[in-house]
């Protein structure tokens, strides 16, 4: 490793929604802020949160399944270390409410969370969204190659980000 470990989470007793993501990327570990880079312009866009909502711990819980960034891959970064999810996350989601939204954005976190869906793909998890409501909204990564998924998916932009944003803003109540 040739990166020093820097935790990058945000949460706290009274946020109504919780995003899980993967890791941080490099710029967020370099920052030390989640989601500062393009992959968290996109996921404000597709959530129509503001940074002042997203970075306001009372309302949005910032959890990634790796809670420091990985390392670079041969296509990309790492995945995420897996012993961070199993030592943290149920410490973390017991100081959670637990009527919150819980957006589980890319497959590591759809893995860890829906378990039982594991056979259908990324596409049709995020497809078939309403049926994880109203505790879990399944989301593609909002890295560059989502693009591509948005692409090949028009879908998602016609139906699943206006239900996604609709949401987002009735569990902050506005």
């Amino acid at each position: 490793m040739t990166h020093a470990l820097r935790p990058v989470v945000q949460f706290s007793p009274s946020a109504s929604v919780l995003i899980i993501g993967q890791a941080p990327g490099s710029a967020v570990h370099n920052s030390g802020i989640p989601w500062d880079d393009p992959s968290g312009d996109r996921l404000r866009e597709w959530t129509g949160l503001t940074k002042v909502e997203m970075y306001d711990p009372g309302r949005v819980a910032l959890v990634p399944m790796g809670f420091c960034y990985p390392g670079k891959g041969k296509s990309g970064d790492l995945p995420p270390r897996p012993e961070c999810a199993r030592q943290w996350h149920d410490r973390v989601l017991a100081v959670l409410p637990s009527d919150r939204l819980t957006l589980l954005v890319g497959s590591y976190a759809q893995a860890h969370y829906l378990p039982n869906h594991r056979k259908l793909g990324l596409a049709e998890r995020v497809r078939r969204f309403a049926e994880f409501l109203p505790h879990c909204f399944p989301l593609p990564h909002p890295s560059w190659r989502s693009t591509l998924f948005m692409r090949a998916n028009p879908w998602f932009e016609e139906q699943v980000i206006p239900a996604l944003r609709r949401e987002v803003q009735r569990r902050l109540g506005a």
